[in-house]
């Protein structure tokens, strides 16, 4: 039995794991590199196995960093089974159909082949089985499943693999991204108490968000404030599900009158699409969203309120006097409408520019966030004046308190912990933590490192 880290090792994004046991190949995920060039030439390097020899590729939620590869594996080969939620797989179909148009476009820009067309991942959504949470599965002779609550998004998932090979047996588990609850729409990450391997993220492995109480009165307060000066609030938001929490506080917001009245855009076609999945999927919600539903509350909708799904509707925004709120894609500022925000609105002091999600380093996104005088943003270089604000409280990762009290629940110490999916810095200091508090064994995997179990 034999683990082999080919994404996600000392870098938040790319998660890509390849599990082989006897005659079965099966991978935990296959996504994005996303962040500095260097980290995105790799999306276009060939994959470091054979895509034809994987059996089976479990994935644990849909952001692209970590399904924004399927399409690509399918291309070259791969035709095994794809598993995840319902959700999860909805999600996916919706995001995925947005970055093949997204990698096209690219791909004229560089007079070079596209990493995957509508075709790839036409083939790719026919090849998804779903399950839902907490049954066991034995999808063949050497490997047994179950998903778990993840909290992180809207179907994330927790992978617990039962491995058999021989007279030998082994467990792992995958938290994939762990969420940050109390969160306004979902429940806590499942408990496991028995693994004999954990493979659990990092990208806030190295601090703590600010306490979860505090977190809606800041947002509160930064938008009152921005409303005072007559100024603007430029929000980059993911389109899963930090833009339905956002959606979530600013109805509660708006219906008891806890701001004053502002005009609210969301200016993402993705979000508006993603936010009808979730209607959709709404038993997945924690069980105080689904009595405010019952009680007849859309939480996606209110007075003020304006999806601009078409771009002669984004173009109108700026015809729309401050103060007003713009939420728009991406959430790291790599592309989509926010960039035309930011250009027309970053050089000026009265505005605001509100991180509520991670920012990857070499992103623009984390540029701005760190305070950089001078940001190129569609071919122009613009002034970074207006305040700077990040709420990481909002953030839909576990912060370190919560990714050592997951690790504090096995009652037996696994006998290795892999610390993935964050930058190296907090992936460290998350591993001298585990080490120093728990005893237990931890290590931070390279890229292309393999193990053997």
């Amino acid at each position: 039995m034999k683990l082999h880290f080919y994404g996600g090792a000392k870098v938040v994004t790319g998660a890509n794991y390849l599990i082989e046991c006897g005659q079965t190949k099966l991978m935990v995920d296959c996504g994005l590199f996303q962040g500095a060039p260097e980290l995105q030439e790799l999306n276009y390097q060939p994959f470091p196995y054979d895509p034809k020899s994987v059996n089976f590729v479990l994935i644990t939620h849909s952001h692209l960093d970590h399904c924004g590869r399927l399409a690509q594996l399918v291309r070259h080969g791969f035709r095994g089974q794809i598993i995840c939620t319902p959700p999860t797989r909805d999600l996916m179909a919706v995001a995925l159909e947005d970055a093949v148009r997204l990698l096209e476009e690219e791909a004229r820009e560089k007079n070079m082949p596209p990493m995957y067309e509508e075709a790839d991942l036409q083939q790719m959504l026919k090849l998804i089985k779903v399950y839902e949470y907490e049954q066991k599965i034995k999808i063949n002779n050497n490997v047994t499943i179950q998903l778990n609550e993840a909290g992180h998004i809207l179907g994330s998932t927790i992978y617990e693999i039962w491995l058999t090979e021989n007279d030998k047996k082994l467990k792992l588990v995958f938290t994939g991204d762990l969420g940050n609850p109390p969160t306004p729409l979902l429940k806590p990450p499942a408990k496991i108490t028995e693994t004999d391997y954990l493979i659990i993220e990092s990208a806030y492995g190295d601090r703590n968000h600010e306490p979860k109480k505090l977190r809606k009165e800041i947002l509160r307060q930064a938008i009152i404030k921005v409303i005072s000066r007559k100024g603007i609030l430029l929000m980059p938001s993911f389109a899963i599900e930090r833009t339905q929490e956002l959606l979530s506080e600013l109805n509660d917001f708006v219906e008891h009158k806890l701001i004053p009245p502002v005009a609210i855009f969301i200016d993402s076609p993705l979000a508006i699409k993603i936010t009808a999945v979730y209607k959709k999927h709404q038993n997945y919600f924690n069980e105080k969203t689904r009595y405010i539903i019952a009680g007849g509350d859309d939480i996606f909708s209110f007075p003020g309120l304006k999806f601009t799904m078409t771009r002669d509707e984004s173009k109108q925004i700026i015809k729309t006097p401050a103060p007003k709120i713009i939420i728009a894609g991406s959430g790291m500022s790599t592309g989509g409408r926010i960039l035309y925000h930011e250009k027309e609105y970053l050089g000026d002091p009265n505005n605001c520019f509100l991180v509520i999600g991670f920012q990857v380093e070499g992103t623009l996104g984390r540029k701005i966030l760190d305070g950089t005088p001078l940001v190129e943003i569609l071919g122009t270089m613009v002034k970074n004046k207006a305040e700077i604000q990040a709420i990481g409280a909002y953030s839909a990762h576990a912060d370190q308190s919560q990714l050592l009290k997951f690790i504090n629940n096995f009652n037996n110490a696994p006998k290795n912990i892999f610390i993935v999916q964050g930058e190296q810095i907090a992936a460290e200091a998350l591993k001298n933590l585990v080490k120093q508090k728990s005893g237990f064994n931890a290590e931070v995997p390279a890229y292309e490192q393999e193990f053997e179990l």
